[in-house]
């Protein structure tokens, strides 16, 4: 059950993450023959539920892409619940403190480093435990979302928390704490400063750094830079795009 993402950031390679906001197996099947590295089903702004993101899981399987999901809170309940669906990885959102951080490790991993309830449902090949358990502590990515200003004056506490194998950006919500704005692909020096501190402070670590993106070409820019997890707008946001210049060029 080994995780490719985490493969990939042991080898110093950057991931291009997918991210599903529509809930639909169909949409997520389509996502998977893309050529992304990963898929993240988004439970927290996204129109998904737990029954959609299995749906989404379900249409991932036959394709090469590591199952992620963003949790709508840092509750250990929907934690261990999107784990036994079959994720691969977490990412938390408004992780600010390292008692935060230490809780969601605690729910992403089984005893005696964590208090996950046992139960792999489909991640176990459908109710049979197999070897689930014995790699699920090492092979589970854990990314809380560092995304406000407390989180930032509590980066090197949360980032030196044991278990945590990355963080994730969320630059709308990183923008608002700061009173900017919410968006995406950010050009304020402060914000990019921002930045070059969470690469610096991760890279001491051997942490890799996530970061959502408006734009394929702004990704590829900060894969430049360093970040290790690019995400390229969601799904419902390209399916936008892509119609508006179909009919744009059709009518123009």
């Amino acid at each position: 059950m080994a995780n490719k993402v985490k493969e990939a950031w042991a080898q110093g390679r950057a991931v291009v993450n997918g991210w599903l906001a529509i809930p639909s197996a169909f949409s997520a099947e389509t996502m998977a023959q893309a050529g992304f590295d990963s898929l993240t089903v988004d439970m927290q702004h996204g129109v998904q539920d737990y029954l959609s993101t299995v749906a989404c899981f379900q249409g991932m399987q036959p394709h090469p892409v590591t199952p992620m999901v963003r949790v709508p809170w840092n509750e250990p309940g929907i934690i261990g619940k999107v784990l036994d669906a079959g994720a691969m990885g977490v990412i938390c959102p408004m992780v600010n403190t390292a008692e935060q951080a230490a809780a969601l490790v605690s729910a992403c991993r089984y005893p005696p480093e964590g208090t996950r309830s046992f139960g792999p449902i489909r991640a176990g090949i459908y109710g049979e435990a197999g070897t689930y358990f014995e790699t699920a502590n090492r092979d589970i990515a854990v990314i809380p979302m560092i995304e406000t200003k407390q989180a930032l004056d509590n980066l090197e506490a949360i980032l030196d928390t044991p278990g945590v194998d990355g963080i994730y950006v969320g630059p709308s919500d990183l923008g608002l704490s700061l009173g900017l704005p919410p968006k995406l692909d950010r050009e304020e020096p402060e914000i990019l400063k921002i930045y070059e501190r969470l690469l610096s402070e991760c890279g001491k670590r051997n942490l890799a750094v996530g970061l959502h993106n408006g734009s394929a070409a702004y990704a590829k820019r900060m894969i430049g830079m360093g970040f290790k997890l690019t995400t390229i707008l969601n799904d419902s946001g390209i399916l936008l795009q892509a119609a508006r210049a179909a009919v744009a060029t059709a009518k123009g």
